[in-house]
This record gives C-alpha cells, structure tokens and sequence, in this order.
C-alpha cells in the first residue's frame, strides 16, 4: 500500500565529524548526524537528501553509524536512520563551454559503494573533494552520462536563481544547449518560484518539480519539501516517483511564497531598490549592479501558460521561525506537546494550539497552513518577510 512521505532533498553539512568544513557558509552544528536527528526527532521529515555525501569524510560519518548499530543500508538504497532515510547526494557546480555561466545540479547515488565510487571520479575532475559545491571541469553531458552509469539520479538545482543555476545565468533560452533532457530526472524550483511559475516554461513539462530547502542550518530543513506517495522512503522508490511509475509520484510540493524567495524581484544590489526588468542603473542610487529577479527572467523565457502537465498543488508555507511572535521557548513548548514540526504545520487543530500558544499566534499557524500569510517580498539576496498585524 502506498503511503505519503514527507521529503526534504536538499540539505547540505556544515562540518564533518573532524569539525572541519565541509560548507563553508553552513552552520557549524550542521552535521551529518545532526540533520539525520534533527530530521528525525523534531522536523518529522520522512526522507532527507544530503548533497554533501561525496565527502569522503562525511562517507566515513555514515559508515561509523552503521558500524554502532545505529544506521543500515536499505536494499532498495539509502540508509536508515531512526525515523529518517538518507539519502546520499552531491551538489556539483558545472561550468563547461556551452554553458553562458556556472549551473548548480544535485546527483544522487543509491549506495555507499556508488557515492565511494562517483567521489573518485570525481577527484579527477575536481580541486577540492573535501568540500560543498565545487567546480566540475569537465562537460555537463559528460557529469549526466556518469551519473547514469552509476544508476543514479540527476536534478538541476534552484534552476531559476540569478547565480549558479541553469535558467538564472546558465543558458540562453534552453536547457538543451548544455544538457541531455533525457537524462534529467527532475528539477528543483528554488525559493523563488512555484509550480505555476516555472510551468509557463515549455520544455519543463516532462519533469516531475521539487521544491527543497537548500538547507544551511539545521533551523531550516523542511522550509520547503515535498509530500511523496511511496512504497516506503528509498532510493529506489524515489525514482520510481519523480517518473510517475506505478503509482509513485509527488503529491504536494510545501514550499514558501516566491516573494519570500531572496530573488523573486529586480532589485538594486546595493541599495535594494526595487526596480523594472529593463533597468541598467539605479535610479535611486545610481548602482550599476542590478539584479533580475526570478520573475522577470520567467517572463522572458516563458512560451505560454498552456499547461500540458496535470501538477500536484503548490501550498504556500513557511518554517515556523518566520512567525511573528514565535519565540525559542514558545517553539520549544510547542515541539514538547506535538513531537515535531510536521504535526504542528499539518495536523494539530487551533483548540490544540491555544492550549499551549497564544491565541493571535495560533491563528498565524493556521493562516499559514492555509496559505494566507500576507508578505512583503524579497530580492536582490534579501528574503521577503510575513507581515505582522
């Protein structure tokens, strides 16, 4: 019988288990077995990406956990970690010569010997194993048919961040100029778009959309995340839903209205300005770095809004934190009586809530459910805000 799973599978490791860095922007309580408790015990996550596992010293992490009893390898792939799967996974930053800019992609691998594996393949083409995010020298295509090979799963990430991203700086108008669609599983939207956004793009309607939170703090895992209708959380099951296959697929994509995303608008870099699609210089400022947001690059790269793809719901969420009134004790209090934060957002009834919060704030936790939040938005790098009444 298929059940629904909460999926988070985008989440990356501040430092490995010799405190070193492994992202270096990320937290430094950020840890392999951190994210796997923190997903377990108090997010409710089901199943969690972590695209840091090429690390060797992240690999050795897991195999520590297996060896204490306290982890295992499923035979349909990924590891078990109390009430979480992992599974293992690598962001890579691709730059060949057909690409306009750098493209982040996620990549992931069904066992520790394939990680092993693609991680020493990668040595050859890398500076730097050891840590997040690195350059690829090598082709895109070239990445694609490696990752294949080693039966794993390929997903361009963020695609429409103005940096790094395939739409935001990578390519002209396709995603064909630098990669075989064929061998695309999925794509991952980023904070600043949702489904009916990224839908007006043609050539996306073949894939399955994920909406993850590209976590660099244990705070915000699950500040996107998707709901899968699965066998059970594996590797194996989470391929057969990014295809649609027997059944398996994405139910509902959680994630945060795009004009909370950090680039949904145009804006002036250096003074936040907020500005037209076509301006060259802040007229406020008079800054030269403009950046576009999310947007306005859809708008120039969209071929209609003839949906030819029936789409699981986009509900409009955000983490808790961003709550008005929500304190650390409030939240604490709040964990205690409901476990974790997926019973909270999804399930517990305001006559619960008042029991524990107070009553303005019970009702922004289920305003928020709801997707009526009225915010301001971001851009420019600058997150949009919940409005507070």
């Amino acid at each position: 019988m298929l059940t629904p799973y909460f999926a988070d599978m985008h989440i990356h490791v501040g430092r490995d288990i010799y405190g070193k860095p492994v992202k270096i922007t990320g937290s430094k309580n950020l840890t392999l077995t951190n994210i796997l408790k923190e997903s377990s015990r108090n997010k409710g996550i089901d199943m969690v990406g972590v695209i840091d596992s090429h690390a060797p010293a992240v690999q050795q992490e897991i195999k520590n956990l297996i060896s204490e009893g306290k982890a295992y390898e499923l035979t349909d792939g990924g590891i078990q970690f109390e009430e979480v799967t992992l599974l293992l996974g690598s962001e890579i930053e691709v730059y060949d010569d057909n690409c306009l800019g750098p493209i982040h992609v996620l990549c992931f691998l069904p066992t520790l010997e394939k990680i092993s594996l693609f991680s020493e393949w990668l040595t050859t083409k890398m500076k730097n194993i050891t840590l997040s995010s690195q350059r690829y020298y090598g082709t895109a295509k070239e990445l694609q048919y490696k990752v294949k090979e080693l039966e794993g799963i390929f997903i361009p990430a963020h695609i429409f961040t103005p940096f790094k991203s395939l739409y935001g700086k990578g390519v002209r108008e396709s995603l064909e100029e630098v990669l075989d669609p064929d061998l695309i599983d999925g794509v991952e939207l980023g904070l600043s778009s949702d489904t009916e956004m990224a839908d007006q793009i043609k050539e996306l309607h073949a894939y399955t959309f994920l909406t993850n939170s590209d976590a660099h703090s244990l705070a915000k895992i699950a500040r996107e995340y998707q709901e899968i209708k699965m066998d059970k959380p594996s590797f194996k099951e989470f391929l057969w839903a990014l295809h649609q296959l027997e059944g398996r697929k994405v139910t509902k994509n959680f994630g945060m209205n795009p004009q909370l995303g950090k680039y949904h608008t145009t804006v002036c870099n250096k003074c936040f300005s907020k500005l037209p699609s076509d301006t060259i210089e802040c007229p406020v400022c008079g800054s030269k770095k403009i950046i576009k947001g999310v947007f306005d690059r859809i708008q120039e790269l969209k071929q209609g809004s003839n949906f030819k793809r029936e789409r699981p719901p986009y509900l409009y969420q955000v983490p808790l934190e961003y709550l008005p009134a929500l304190g650390k004790r409030t939240f604490e209090k709040l964990l205690d009586q409901f476990a974790t934060e997926m019973n909270i957002i999804h399930h517990v009834s305001f006559e619960e809530l008042v029991k524990i919060v107070p009553e303005k704030l019970a009702h922004y936790i289920i305003q928020m459910r709801e997707g009526k939040l009225e915010i301001e938005a971001g851009g420019g790098g600058k997150y949009g805000s919940v409005k507070s009444k």
